[in-house]
């Protein structure tokens, strides 16, 4: 039977009922890194709204690592409690959960889209990256990372991912896309540096690699791992296909499962605003076929039709949706009613649905 975007998918134990993801979307929404009501009403109408794996926002390890002062933060016991609530909630449903472990290294501290990107009390924290770099004009200059600094970083992705099994969480997905530290580690167009964590390949990528076997190790065999890169920096001497190709077939002798394959975001005003976002398929679907591992796709998948091709034709493994997400959390249940395909749905929703109920 050819699949299809809700032919179910089988990662390592975890099954997911289908190949529908809701990708991470940071909600500027906490206090502190505690999750409340908002987070709860949020995750769950997706869950109940048919969604395959719903992933939190980025989730800081760190505090001083945060996109946003409003940003879901796992760097303290405390956070469990609230992100089990999510799990719990997500379950209840039917859904499988997924967290995001990120660190935004030279980008963190950014603003709310509705404060107009205001970057309160910005002046007065210190941020760390691999080398100074400033992400951009207005930007401040991060310090460059110690060698112990670099050790705290590993250790707090360690504990991180601990805290994310005590909140119960399925699936582990590291973020090293979008130009937040990992990233910069990796890229040539902000890693500078001249020891063993920059230069070659082979030193960029150590640390990814360095928490990817610490993480794979602490978690069960049976738990999916995903990592999250930018595929291509869009910046003319960065990095580039090539480059995620080879890292892939790392990752996947390290136990990775899913290269969740983004683009963009090393350098203010990469990709350009009119970049076409749907264009990440094609890393994707070179990404599965080159290195043998199974790939997510995301950004600017528009409709059922572009969702079910990617599947289909076997271009990547999962589809992540954003935006429509925001637009409508039953979005599963509505793509597959548009096409009489029969899914499992809430009991109190039936009669919304089907006329025979």
């Amino acid at each position: 039977m050819k699949e299809n975007l809700f032919t179910p998918l089988e990662l390592r134990s975890l099954v997911l009922r289908n190949r529908i993801v809701m990708s991470p979307m940071c909600m500027y929404s906490s206090e502190g890194g505690f999750v409340n009501d908002f987070h709860i009403a949020h995750y769950g109408s997706r869950a109940a709204g048919g969604t395959g794996l719903i992933f939190t926002e980025a989730c800081a390890v760190s505090p001083e690592g945060v996109i946003s002062k409003q940003d879901l933060g796992i760097y303290k016991d405390e956070h469990i409690e609230g992100l089990k609530r999510i799990v719990d909630i997500c379950h209840s449903f039917g859904a499988k959960v997924g967290i995001q472990l990120a660190h935004a290294g030279g980008k963190a501290f950014g603003g709310r889209p509705w404060d107009n990107l205001q970057r309160f009390g910005y002046d007065e924290l210190d941020l760390i990256a691999p080398s100074p770099v400033a992400f951009g004009p207005n930007w401040k200059t991060p310090k460059e990372m110690t060698k112990e600094d670099i050790k705290i970083i590993l250790e707090k992705f360690v504990k991180a991912a601990q805290r994310a099994l005590k909140a119960g969480f399925d699936v582990i997905e590291i973020h090293a896309a979008h130009g937040y530290l990992l990233n910069e580690f990796l890229s040539p167009i902000t890693n500078k540096r001249t020891d063993e964590y920059g230069g070659t390949f082979e030193n960029r990528i150590r640390l990814l690699i360095e928490i990817t076997e610490a993480i794979r190790s602490i978690i069960p065999g049976e738990m999916p791992l995903f990592v999250r890169i930018s595929v291509v920096d869009h910046v003319d001497g960065g990095w580039d296909l090539e480059d995620s190709i080879a890292l892939s077939k790392i990752l996947k002798t390290k136990g990775v499962d899913v290269i969740d394959c983004s683009s963009g975001g090393i350098a203010f005003g990469a990709p350009p605003n009119d970049y076409y976002r749907a264009h990440q398929i094609v890393f994707a679907e070179t990404i599965k076929k080159e290195v043998g591992i199974k790939t997510m796709a995301v950004g600017g998948i528009t409709s059922f039709d572009m969702a079910n091709e990617i599947i289909k034709n076997k271009r990547a493994d999962l589809v992540a949706i954003a935006r429509l997400f925001l637009q409508e959390p039953y979005l599963p249940i509505k793509w597959a009613m548009s096409r009489n395909i029969k899914i499992d749905i809430p009991n109190q929703y039936q009669r919304g649905y089907y006329l025979d109920v």
